[in-house]
């Protein structure tokens, strides 16, 4: 894929898909959005710019490594549901807490688990997708 057009549209693509991703998750406890779905437009973003590019091209635009990811999101995810055992409640039974007027919980942490874990996933494929 040696598009002109698709490498040059594709590094216009990245921030923003990356910022909207963002947008996404900050949101998605309290509105539609969350983990889920930002994590899967950071990997397209990430996909589309990788493509016409290559292997090196990921691994020069990403901070970690995709497999790192994965297990940074699976761990982030369980460790958000040990709060409610220590109040002896059931596991994942979220906690809040409020720093000035905005609300944080563990929700939020489950939430950007589930993003890192939907990023290393589709990324750790495209990775072995792109070195072949």
């Amino acid at each position: 894929m040696n598009s002109v057009v698709f490498k040059v549209g594709s590094s216009v693509v990245l921030p923003f898909a990356l910022l909207l991703s963002l947008y996404l998750l900050w949101r998605g406890h309290n509105e539609p959005g969350g983990g889920f779905i930002g994590g899967l437009i950071a990997a397209a973003g990430y996909a589309s710019y990788a493509l016409p590019r290559g292997y090196a091209a990921l691994k020069r635009v990403l901070p970690i490594d995709a497999l790192q990811l994965l297990a940074l999101g699976l761990g982030a995810a369980l460790i958000s549901g040990l709060p409610g055992l220590q109040g002896s409640l059931a596991y994942l039974t979220h906690a809040w807490t409020e720093v000035g007027t905005i609300a944080l919980g563990t929700t939020l942490l489950f939430d950007i688990g589930v993003y890192l874990t939907v990023l290393g996933a589709i990324l750790t494929f495209l990775s072995f997708f792109l070195e072949q």
